[in-house]
């Protein structure tokens, strides 16, 4: 659409129009006699994401009747929502207003994407390197279910001229050891077949060495092969990068000395992953812990400093290597991070301290108070909110636009000891302040120059850059 205009700037400023078009309409439709009960479908509409997203807290933060009355409102409010529409005869109302909606997001996304003209490659691009000649790899029977078994990768890394190193399921090893001696011993590559805390670990090795890392996606989620654009569906086919492979320099993220590639978390995530039951059965661990950890009981509300920015009394903080996709339900790549080697920390920190917040939540999302999303060269938790209960709803955090310095004195009591933290999806416990950084540029990975490549994530909404790039001569990328 846009391409065909010759003038990809001119072609976005006409998306930008017609999404403001369609979103006049749609907002027209409801609210005038156009639309039969226009009203009537906006307002229940609303009032019923209200009561899911309440009913979702309560489903989580209690147990007992409460816990089932909220996971029936949960599910029982946009099913009578729906009924409602169609008894009352508005369904036809309710399509029709989603349908213009859907144009109108459609149309500002297109239009906020850069111009065809300037768009990089989805593909992040390398440069060529000699092929490997000493590479060490070290794999992971277990991870991912016995991937380095099904498909074969002992095998096939033989055939390449790579040496493997098999970890012994049944007994604690030190990778951090064993890729130190690889090195002492010639490597002049050192690679990966298992999960991201495996992978951190020896990445940290080669890039103390200088030496280019090889990521076989052989875990049971691997978020730093989907980022590096590698296909977790085929672990084999990462292992072409011995023979025809690029280079790529990517950060590398540090939490009090201990290496990351891509996430450190804090809070609720972390309380639960130190359960011994977790691994073996995740969601009811979960359902069985949250009721203490988010009304206060057990869990603990976390003091941070992003730079200078300060988070008090937070419930859960994820601090990851390069920021991902902003929060967006749009937004099929909003678990992505667009790019390893921005140089920042991203740092989504949230705080809901009832089922009037978590309403407020689902519908203002990014722009709620109790949800923070930002960037950062350093973060830094301080430690424990001592005393702060669920009352304390006045002590927001302010937001992604907000200044967080909102209930400064709830953190007036620190306890400054040791707290549980996922690094990498491990769980681990460290003393505070527990300091994240990143080494930009540290690490070399060596990757198939065929490869899927990364699928590049949809824009965050903005209408006022919308409305900008509609009625003035701006890029669409132009924060102006």
């Amino acid at each position: 659409m846009v391409s065909g205009s010759g003038d990809p700037v001119a072609g976005a400023r006409r998306l930008a129009r017609g999404a403001l078009a369609a979103a006049a309409a749609a907002v027209l439709f409801l609210l005038t006699g156009l639309g039969h009960g226009g009203l009537v479908v906006l307002l229940s509409g609303v009032v019923g994401l209200v009561c899911s997203a309440a009913g979702i807290w309560w489903f989580l933060a209690h147990r007992g009747p409460l816990r089932a009355f909220g996971g029936l409102l949960a599910v029982g409010a946009p099913v009578a929502v729906l009924t409602l529409y169609v008894v009352g005869g508005l369904w036809l109302t309710a399509l029709v207003a989603l349908g213009l909606w859907g144009v109108a997001l459609f149309c500002a996304r297109a239009a906020l994407r850069r111009p065809v003209g300037e768009r990089e490659s989805t593909r992040p691009s390398g440069e060529r390197r000699p092929r490997p000649r000493r590479p060490v790899l070290i794999m992971n029977p277990k991870s991912g279910g016995g991937k380095v078994a099904r498909f074969g990768l002992v095998e096939r890394a033989e055939k390449l001229g790579a040496r493997v190193v098999l970890l012994d399921p049944s007994a604690e090893t030190d990778v951090t050891a064993l890729a130190r001696k690889a090195v002492s011993e010639g490597a002049d590559l050192l690679g990966v077949a298992g999960g991201d805390g495996t992978q951190a670990l020896v990445a940290a090795v080669a890039a103390e060495y200088d030496l280019p890392f090889l990521v076989v996606s052989a875990g049971t989620r691997n978020h730093f092969a989907l980022d590096l654009g590698l296909d977790r569906t085929d672990p084999a086919s990462c292992l072409e990068a011995l023979v025809d492979g690029e280079e790529l320099r990517v950060d590398l993220g540090s939490v009090s000395g201990r290496p990351f590639v891509n996430t450190v978390s804090f809070g609720v995530y972390a309380d639960v992953v130190q359960h011994p039951d977790y691994r073996d059965a995740k969601a009811g661990t979960a359902l069985d812990l949250l009721p203490d950890l988010l009304q206060g009981g057990e869990g603990d509300r976390l003091d941070a400093i992003a730079d200078d920015r300060r988070l008090p009394a937070q419930q859960a903080l994820l601090v990851s290597n390069n920021p991902y996709a902003a929060p967006d339900p749009f937004a099929a790549a909003a678990a992505r991070r667009p790019q390893l080697d921005g140089g920042e920390l991203g740092v989504i920190a949230i705080r809901v301290d009832g089922a009037a917040q978590a309403a407020e939540l689902a519908v203002r999302g990014t722009q709620a108070a109790g949800l923070n999303v930002l960037t950062a060269a350093r973060v830094e938790v301080t430690g424990k909110s001592v005393g702060v209960g669920s009352g304390n709803s006045g002590t927001g955090s302010g937001g992604s636009g907000g200044s967080g310095e909102a209930g400064e004195d709830v953190g007036s009591g620190v306890d400054r000891g040791l707290i549980p933290v996922a690094v990498d999806g491990e769980a681990l416990i460290l003393p505070t302040p527990v300091v994240c950084t990143l080494r930009p540029g540290a690490l070399r990975v060596l990757v198939p120059r065929h490869r899927p490549g990364v699928i590049e994530p949809q824009p965050p909404m903005d209408w006022r850059r919308i409305t900008r790039l509609a009625f003035h001569h701006h890029s669409p990328r132009s924060g102006t």
